[in-house]
């Protein structure tokens, strides 16, 4: 059920959406609900439970499909109902492995051919989401197409009468894959570090924006839809369907491409932060938004040797000329610290932590998770580094933003307050040992 405090409306110029019928305070939570199909994308597929999205070292591997991985028996047993099916389709494909798309798209069709999923009261059904084939440019459309030949190919094995069986169970708009692979490539949210690919429908109802007032998160395998502004009755409530930290002409493509529409939000009507994310000198920044493609294909890669020296190299050719705010050299600053952290070298990798923070908070205003996550980061390697004074410090700049966007019931808020708990532990006995 939608929560009271909510209601369906249309929103000028954007269609369908929510609106607050009653005052919703900053760090409230709005929706909680279980997805209607997720799945761990492939490439963090050996790294994270994919039952209960817990990231850990060790995994039990499914003996049967070969790529479900678990904490343990425990999350292989409950996961049984929901991966039963797809382990068969898994097996029939190996060595080879589904894409996301195909693979949360056949989730999505297992979980409506299902009366206890397909059966409950929402506001918003898959019927009505859009499925945008019509408008889509021709090429999109035609790789569209040739993941609805692997999906039926994937799901042959299990479901080898499937167009009659989508027939008889789903509403006519959802019946050929090619438009249900649409629908839930509009559907689909790739969020936090482990990128779990899901598709709601009560939450496809939120528009866009791209300094919006709610954010979500997932906590457990549930999805968590919390304000970051208060937000007052009639007051839209807009999430970011992109990652924000792009210019103003970058995010308005990767949205026409992706979900069709042109973005008139604030930010982008303003063009606000532009001018400071290309801040420097024009010919020294460039360098970097050249050299950028080749270390995104070494982080893909997992090179981190030869990123850590590439990005090292490109950051002490252009020094000081270029500020900290650019975006191409806070991108490049990223890139050297996941490759410190993954070749554990630690004091390096907190210099550069510690570098991207100024920028982190002017490009994501508090409250916002990116933010939070970031501090966090950087007060567990100063913590690590035993600069305890200056970790601290860095916790609670975090959890002032993580109580907010998490909660405070969240696992990563309860791991924050018990660092902080640690660091005054460790303060204080350093304090009593110099007496």
């Amino acid at each position: 059920m939608m929560a009271p405090i909510l209601e369906r409306f249309v929103s000028p110029g954007k269609g369908n959406g929510l609106r607050a019928t009653g005052r919703i305070r900053k760090g409230e939570l709005v929706i909680s609900a279980e997805p209607l199909a997720c799945c761990v994308s492939n490439r963090l597929a050996k790294e994270v439970c994919h039952h209960c999205f817990t990231r850990r070292e060790s995994l039990l591997r499914c003996s049967q499909c070969k790529t479900a991985r678990y904490c343990n028996t425990a999350c292989q047993k409950q996961a049984w109902s929901g991966h039963k099916r797809e382990c068969k389709c898994l097996q029939s494909l190996l060595p080879r492995l589904p894409t996301d798309s195909v693979r949360l798209a056949a989730r999505l069709i297992f979980a409506l051919l299902s009366p206890s999923k397909s059966s409950s009261e929402e506001l918003y059904t898959l019927e009505e989401h859009e499925s945008h084939l019509t408008s889509m440019p021709e090429k999109k459309k035609q790789g569209l197409s040739q993941l609805a030949s692997m999906l039926e190919l994937y799901l042959q094995q299990e479901v080898p009468d499937l167009l009659q069986e989508m027939g008889s169970a789903l509403p006519p708009s959802c019946q050929e894959p090619l438009s249900l692979i649409a629908k839930g490539d509009q559907g689909q949210e790739s969020l936090n570090a482990y990128e779990l690919c899901c598709t709601t429908r009560r939450l496809s109802l939120l528009n866009h924006d791209c300094r919006p007032n709610c954010v979500m998160v997932f906590e457990g395998t549930r999805l968590e839809l919390r304000a970051v502004q208060d937000i007052d009755p009639e007051d839209e409530l807009t999430i970011s369907y992109i990652e924000t930290l792009s210019l103003t002409e970058d995010r308005q493509r990767q949205l026409e491409e992706q979900y069709h529409f042109t973005c008139h939000c604030q930010r982008c009507d303003s063009r606000d932060k532009d001018g400071l994310m290309l801040s420097g000198e024009e010919g020294k920044w460039r360098l970097l938004k050249e050299a950028l493609p080749r270390l995104e294909g070494l982080k893909a890669e997992s090179n981190w040797e030869m990123l850590l020296e590439s990005s090292r190299h490109l950051l002490s050719s252009v020094g000081g000329e270029i500020p900290e705010e650019n975006l191409y050299k806070l991108r490049i600053t990223d890139m050297a610290l996941d490759a410190s952290v993954h070749l554990g070298r630690w004091e390096e990798a907190m210099s550069y932590g510690v570098t991207t923070l100024p920028a982190y908070r002017q490009y994501y205003p508090d409250p916002h998770p990116v933010h939070g996550i970031q501090l966090m980061r950087v007060g567990k390697l100063q913590h690590y580094l035993e600069n305890i004074e200056d970790a601290l410090d860095t916790f609670k700049q975090a959890y002032g933003i993580v109580k907010f966007t998490h909660g405070e019931d969240h696992p990563l808020t309860t791991e924050l307050t018990m660092k902080m708990k640690e660091c005054h532990s460790e303060m204080d006995h350093h304090s009593s040992s110099r007496r």
